[in-house]
């Protein structure tokens, strides 16, 4: 989480002096709650545009294993997810990549994933089956699908109070968030390995970045 606080920025007390102490707590929060917006913009904008702080580019992902294709149809009992009897699968059109593998689950009518540590016991595909339909499964990535953090952004949180402004992530994202900021250890799946990801700084503050801030502070001090 990045935070901003009133006694902290040097910069600030040096174009304003004590104007932020002299300032009623509701126009504290009023002013910290543009550094938050502000904060927010600047670090969304920045990881759509897969750079860090410093202008570099994010370390590009790594190209995951190529996957087996299944050119045959796969019949298995899976966990339920619950306390009820393991469900029966069906795939025709699958691929494997990992420890996962997914496919068009005929029983579902939809494309699924499964871990296949996870699988009960596999069964005999009857010849009827072999004839039965099913959906086809696209294995071309689009730009999108290669670009990261597509989503992570949406999540970027923004607060503040009459003392701080913040930004941050919560929950689940914010683990995620945290393994690539600093570059730390995780498992890809349940069941993978650990690996150590590349550290791409998702939250941080460029020098044209500070300056657009410290330019709304002292545009929002003057016009009040």
């Amino acid at each position: 989480m990045a935070t901003v606080e009133g006694g902290d920025l040097f910069e600030l007390e040096q174009f304003v002096g004590g104007m932020l102490k002299s300032l009623e707590p509701a126009a504290r929060r009023s002013l910290f709650r543009r550094v938050a917006t502000t904060m927010r913009r600047q670090n969304r904008d920045r990881i759509r545009a897969q750079k860090n702080p410093d202008g570099s580019r994010f370390a590009p992902r790594k190209d995951p294993p190529e996957p087996v294709m299944g050119n045959f149809a796969v019949k298995f009992l899976y966990p339920s997810g619950g306390s009820g009897p393991p469900r029966l699968v069906m795939m025709k059109s699958w691929e494997k990549q990992g420890p996962i593998f997914t496919g068009f689950d005929v029983e579902a009518g939809g494309i699924r994933s499964f871990e296949y540590a996870k699988v009960i016991k596999w069964l005999r595909v009857d010849p009827a089956d072999e004839n039965k339909g099913a959906g086809r499964i696209r294995n071309r990535r689009t730009i999108k699908q290669r670009a990261m953090f597509r989503k992570i952004g949406r999540s970027l949180q923004a607060g503040q109070s009459d003392h701080e402004a913040w930004i941050g992530f919560g929950g689940m994202v914010a683990a995620v968030a945290t393994v690539h900021q600093f570059g730390l250890t995780d498992k890809p799946a349940r069941h993978a390995r650990e690996v150590r990801y590349a550290r791409r700084e998702l939250l941080g503050m460029t020098a044209a970045e500070r300056e657009e801030l410290l330019d709304a502070v002292i545009e929002h001090l003057m016009a009040g």
